[in-house]
């Protein structure tokens, strides 16, 4: 049965190795992504407190000013005294003026009109603006496409590519490979004896290089299976629908995607101003008291609520609660709690912190960064392993021929 492991084992590394290799490296490079940036642009997230921070109407007013033709998306506030209110704007982005021939009815110009509509991209920040809460400065203007980390994600991801390109199908199946790998891997590993399990738990430093090359793949390959496990496992829920309706199943929930989830609407009266953002922070006030920090998504028309996504403070990251605020009355006009929903619902809303290792934050990002460094060593290892026993194979035929010469001449 072994054999047959082993056969897979071969093969799907074979297939997907390289591939594997690289998203292990940049996996690692993206782990203490928001570390790196804090530290290269402390000024850009931290200012000196002062004794009174400026209304949000006005901090987000002087933005808008300051940044022509933008749209406000969203407003992150940080209960830190110390950090910069993040300000999500929707700036046109300039694309090359190619000529485009005038469709030849009114139905065909519908029909284009359609399909260069993009209302979900359209509604999503690309470039944050970070303000001092005190002054109403903006200290930084920060887009993260243009950045290399972010290149660094994309190959990570569509190998460059975008979503349902042929690198996002390539980084898809090769993480369904590698889930294949690490399980038929345990199974080889598994022994027969506790005297095998002592040396399979235990690298032989001073063995010979064949020795150490299997060793390295073996056992830091059983000590690190089950992180690499949840790790890949978690990169195909976010993938696959199949894997993402599993989670579901085996959590007995469900299933509920973004789009199934609705958002009440204001009740709209003529004549009445809507009410500005302060107002909708008082209206959860006691929700947003021991928050950590709390994004305001702003009503895009006359029906829609304020969003407030709160996350408390000593919470996963991602686990947050939403409210939702009538933008006239200003009552609190429903809310998703995260204790509330189903189990299958929770995981899944962090399945990207466990996948990159943020979940609890420096222990698990310290714990991911080492995970995914040592997996760099199995690809290289499991060719050296593959070429030894190619070489074995090889000779054996040239041994067999020299004893039948050896009988031919007796």
């Amino acid at each position: 049965m072994k054999v047959f492991f082993r056969t897979i084992h071969l093969y799907l590394s074979l297939a997907a190795g390289v591939i594997i290799f690289c998203s292990c490296l940049t996996g690692t490079m993206l782990v203490f992504e928001k570390e790196i940036q804090q530290s290269l642009h402390p000024q850009r997230y931290f200012v000196k407190p002062q004794y009174k921070r400026l209304a949000l109407a006005d901090l987000t007013a002087g933005v808008l000013k300051q940044i022509p033709k933008s749209k406000l998306a969203t407003v992150m506030v940080y209960d830190d005294p110390e950090r910069t209110v993040e300000v999500g704007l929707i700036v046109p982005e300039k694309k090359d003026k190619k000529p485009v021939d005038k469709p030849k009815t009114e139905k065909q110009a519908g029909a284009h009109d359609k399909k260069e509509q993009k209302p979900k991209d359209a509604e999503r920040s690309n470039l944050t603006a970070f303000v001092n809460p005190y002054t109403g400065q903006i200290v930084d203007q920060f887009n993260r496409r243009q950045t290399f980390l972010y290149s660094v994600e994309m190959f990570h991801r569509y190998l460059l590519g975008g979503k349902n390109s042929l690198g996002d199908w390539v980084i898809s199946i090769s993480t369904l490979f590698f889930l294949g790998i690490l399980i038929t891997g345990v199974i080889l590993w598994w022994p027969k004896t506790k005297a095998i399990m002592k040396q399979r738990l235990k690298i032989k430093w001073d063995g010979s290089g064949k020795r150490l090359t299997h060793d390295l793949h073996i056992v830091t390959g059983f000590y690190t299976s089950i992180f690499l496990i949840i790790i890949s496992s978690s990169g195909l829920v976010m993938t696959f629908k199949w894997a993402n309706n599993t989670l579901f199943f085996l959590t007995n929930s469900k299933v509920v995607a973004k789009e199934d989830i609705k958002a009440p609407l204001s009740v709209y009266r003529r004549g009445i101003y809507a009410i500005s953002p302060e107002s909708a922070v008082s209206a959860i006030g006691d929700k947003i008291a021991n928050a950590e920090n709390y994004t305001i998504r702003y009503p895009k028309d006359t029906t829609a609520v304020y969003t407030f996504n709160v996350l408390k403070k000593g919470s996963v990251e991602l686990a947050t609660d939403v409210y939702y605020v009538d933008q006239y009355s200003g009552k609190v006009a429903g809310a998703a709690l995260f204790a509330d929903k189903s189990l299958g619902q929770r995981i899944r809303a962090v399945i990207k912190p466990i996948h990159t290792g943020s979940i609890y934050g420096w222990p698990t990002k310290i714990l991911a960064f080492i995970i995914t460094l040592v997996s760099l060593i199995f690809p290289v290892t499991g060719v050296m392993m593959w070429l030894n026993r190619i070489g074995k194979k090889k000779k054996k035929p040239v041994r067999g021929r020299v004893k039948v010469i050896q009988a031919e001449a007796i």
